[in-house]
């Protein structure tokens, strides 16, 4: 099966000489060419009772990589599971107009935090409005910038408790059953909250404009540009709202750690094509395939790698990191929710796979007897931990039985 990693190996070396690519994008493209190849190194592991060998290579945890973001999923969301509450949840999404699409692309850091600021306070200033709920709202805001043919499409996803907090924090208002807010009125508040920052960054001369966008840097130009935004209506919806709570994290997991393409929608890579799947939503959904010269195909990928340290998943209100301990608690006694008394147990990669998928990695796959010990180091040129180095002492001086193993890096 191709992936995008096979693609990156072939021809970035070609892109790279052609393009002047920021140091983020590059070591993204660095990182998914060497994920769980020799060139990360790796262990050899053996089992105690068969003799059978396996080699594991590292993974490169890039979060843009398509094989390093299954696990790192899986562990926010159970991480996750002990916020949920028993009500009606709602997902919201905010969409900016495609006419801004290269301006953002020149300012990724900013346009993008605008986003998340203009979003997160048109829904709290809603919810908090007695109009419509009058109570303290919570909700998860994931950033994505692809759409299903990798073109630039920057949206938040919103997933919303429906209800809130009240003022005095003393009990928990509902919204009407399959009723959040009315759309058109978070559109328009939305939609003013982001242009007023985005006049504010014109002002304060923290806007880059390339060559594409250079004609905005006249403010007549900018200010016609602000203008046709104001007139034309800004895509928000919100789905109907979920089941059960169970719901929400089934739900979740397909939109948090996803990357602009998944290795299994990639068809083939043929006379310098890539071919993939996509759903045009625009034609009743229907799924297609696409066909690209391979060098637009990384030039689209590209597009949706995120500024360094740039963090694409937030939480507010009730849900914030400040609040969870305390509104939060309060809710779910209020709502009869089952509550953590303690603080759940960090499990490790193998203990996560085992709670995922029923299989073992620790338990030898050819005899399922016996146990996959370390046994070998692969290199990458440098000396292994010091924790490593003790191991493997001491394993040397150890009956086969009595092996210490350790977790994979």
């Amino acid at each position: 099966m191709i992936e995008v990693a096979d693609i990156f190996r072939e021809y970035s070396q070609v892109y790279r000489k052609n393009h002047k690519l920021p140091l983020n994008v590059l070591k993204t493209m660095n990182a998914i060419e060497k994920c769980r190849t020799a060139e990360l190194g790796g262990h050899i592991s053996k089992c105690d009772n068969c003799g059978h060998k396996q080699i594991f290579y590292n993974s490169c945890r890039n979060r843009h990589c398509p094989k390093c973001q299954s696990l790192a999923k899986e562990r926010w969301l159970f991480e996750r599971e002990k916020d949920l509450l028993p009500v009606e949840y709602f997902h919201v999404v905010l969409t900016v107009p495609n006419i801004l699409n290269s301006l953002i692309l020149a300012n990724q850091r900013i346009l993008y935090n605008i986003l998340f600021k203009s979003g997160s306070e048109a829904l709290l200033e809603l919810g908090n409005d007695p109009e419509h709920l009058g109570a303290e709202i919570g909700f998860i805001s994931i950033l994505h910038t692809w759409g299903q043919n990798l073109m630039n499409h920057p949206h938040l996803h919103c997933i919303v408790p429906g209800g809130g907090l009240s003022k005095d924090e003393k009990r928990w208002i509902s919204t009407m059953k399959g009723f959040f807010v009315p759309v058109r009125v978070l559109s328009r508040l939305f939609r003013g909250k982001f242009l007023f920052y985005l006049k504010e960054a014109y002002r304060n001369d923290k806007l880059k404009f390339t060559e594409e966008t250079k004609i905005l840097s006249q403010s007549k130009y900018f200010q016609k540009l602000l203008e046709k935004l104001y007139r034309i209506e800004w895509v928000v919806y919100c789905k109907p709202p979920f089941h059960n709570a169970r719901e929400v994290l089934k739900y979740l997991g397909r939109y948090t750690h996803r990357v602009a393409i998944s290795n299994h929608r990639l068809i083939s890579l043929e006379k310098d094509k890539v071919t993939f799947r996509w759903r045009d939503y625009r034609d009743e959904n229907k799924q297609k395939l696409m066909t690209i010269d391979v060098f637009e195909f990384i030039r689209r990928f590209l597009l949706h790698i995120l500024p360094t340290n740039f963090v694409k998943i937030r939480h507010y209100g009730i849900l914030s990191n400040r609040n969870r301990r305390t509104k939060l608690k309060k809710c779910q006694v209020y709502l009869n929710a089952a509550t953590q008394k303690e603080e759940r147990k960090i499990l490790n990669w193998e203990e996560l796979l085992f709670k995922l998928t029923g299989l073992n990695p620790g338990i030898c796959p050819n005899c399922q007897k016996g146990k996959m010990i370390t046994c070998e180091l692969l290199q990458t040129g440098k000396d292994p931990p010091i924790r490593w180095r003790i191991i493997n002492k001491f394993n040397d001086q150890l009956p086969q039985h009595g092996k210490l193993s350790f977790e994979s890096p």
